[in-house]
């Protein structure tokens, strides 16, 4: 496999991570939480701690089945953004 082979792949592979993290950090500062004490304020360091979260769950999910893509692993990936992102913004204090 060539270096350009292997880094279209890596990045196919962390494309659903990056996504998903970018967009739950943008999106609950502009519709879904006005948390008044956030536990961390600034949104790209939400989204950069929802993109590491996010990549080891596509690994574990890649290393439990043993492929990629599997719907359980995408089902985990929501269901764990969500849980960090909720304990970021001290949304069981809201």
């Amino acid at each position: 496999m060539t270096a350009y082979l292997l880094t279209n792949h890596l990045l196919n592979f962390m494309a659903p991570a990056a996504l998903l993290a970018l967009l739950l950090a943008g999106l609950s500062r502009l519709l879904l939480f006005k948390s008044k004490r956030p536990f961390i304020r600034k949104w790209w360091a939400q989204a950069a701690i929802l993109f590491v979260i996010n990549s080891v769950i596509l690994l574990a999910g890649l290393l439990f089945f043993g492929r990629d893509g599997k719907m359980l692993t995408y089902a985990a990936l929501v269901l764990g953004a969500a849980f960090c992102q909720w304990l970021m913004l001290r949304a069981w204090k809201a």
